[in-house]
């Protein structure tokens, strides 16, 4: 039977791993031709894994509006023509971005412009609701995002949205939104055997949210890949952002860390990304991991940890014993 979790309380039950969808969106540039895309990729092989996906119990995918401008949104409604009964989708406002010239064109978090940005992800997808809308501007002053909520409500209202969350790292942006926000049902935030945030998953217990978890192998760095990266690949010119890479690979301290966690995360029998994605089940009740993928042999990986289910007890101690070394003095442990 496949492992479920609620999205918080909206009571959404999805597959305790879910997939995202950024990597499937294809290229798309910044300034100065900065990538913020995973470079090319093959559509037919995006339906393949999604279909997969389904096939191996996974009922919950996150896009975005901007993820290749819109062509994330296009393949994943395409994967899932004959199958939106089956699934939960989500998607996210607030990064603009030009389908033609696959670039990013902004910010905005104009509540008129929440709606436009939700009524062009629904022609994509080829649906007529998204299950959870999130806004996408980590940074946004709480204030700001509070005067969202009426129009995040009206849409729950008209049935266009099930409900909705904030993708942001800041515990106290989350804290101040989700009180005042009656249908906020998740954050969606980084988090990974690598750098956890404590006092975000202590919020979303207080106030009974999912907590879903971008970059829950680091971009790659929790799966043991080696390649090098591309120019058109975010990761080959990461960003101030991003920490794991550098010049295209991983950068040695971070490596290294993996390297420390690498035997108690496999030690019964799983993947290094398996273990990784076994962590953060174990880490939170509330945890819902969404690991990117690109290929039906990455899907397969990932989803048998919804048959391996949490990191067994003994793995998590020695895991945490280990990160507990790495961390600077007075640095906080997970609760």
């Amino acid at each position: 039977m496949t492992m479920t979790r609620k999205l918080g309380r909206s009571g959404i039950e999805v597959s305790a791993i879910g997939m995202g969808c950024w990597a499937i969106g294809g290229p798309l540039w910044g300034d100065d031709r900065q990538p913020l895309g995973w470079g090319e990729v093959d559509d037919d092989e995006s339906v393949r894994a999604v279909h997969a996906a389904i096939e191996h119990g996974v009922t919950f995918f996150d896009t975005a509006s901007n993820y290749g401008a819109g062509h994330s949104e296009r393949v994943l409604g395409r994967a899932l023509a004959d199958r939106r009964d089956q699934v939960v989708i989500a998607t996210k406002f607030g990064h603009a971005s030009d389908e033609a010239t696959r670039r990013a064109t902004g910010e905005d978090h104009r509540p008129e412009y929440a709606v436009a940005s939700l009524e062009a992800s629904l022609r994509r997808l080829g649906t007529d609701h998204v299950d959870l809308l999130q806004l996408h501007l980590n940074d946004l002053a709480p204030a700001l995002a509070l005067d969202l909520v009426d129009t995040l409500e009206g849409l729950v209202t008209q049935g266009k949205i099930r409900a909705y969350g904030w993708s942001t790292d800041h515990p106290a942006s989350a804290a101040a939104f989700a009180p005042a926000a009656p249908h906020c049902t998740a954050i969606q935030h980084d988090q990974s055997v690598l750098r956890d945030n404590a006092e975000m998953l202590a919020v979303c217990e207080k106030y009974d949210l999912a907590s879903i978890n971008r970059g829950p192998l680091a971009m790659g760095l929790l799966t043991a890949a080696t390649r090098s990266l591309g120019d058109d690949d975010v990761r080959g010119r990461a960003p101030e952002w991003l920490p794991w890479f550098a010049d295209g690979r991983p950068v040695p301290e971070w490596a290294q860390r993996v390297a420390r966690v690498r035997a108690a995360l496999t030690a019964d029998g799983r993947t290094l990304a398996q273990g990784a994605l076994g962590w953060l089940l174990a880490r939170s009740p509330r945890t819902v991991p969404i690991p990117g993928f690109r290929t039906v042999a990455q899907v397969e990986e990932n989803t048998q940890v919804l048959a391996l289910g949490p990191l067994p007890a003994d793995a998590y101690a020695e895991v945490e014993r280990h990160l507990s070394e790495l961390r600077p003095a007075g640095a906080a442990t997970p609760a």
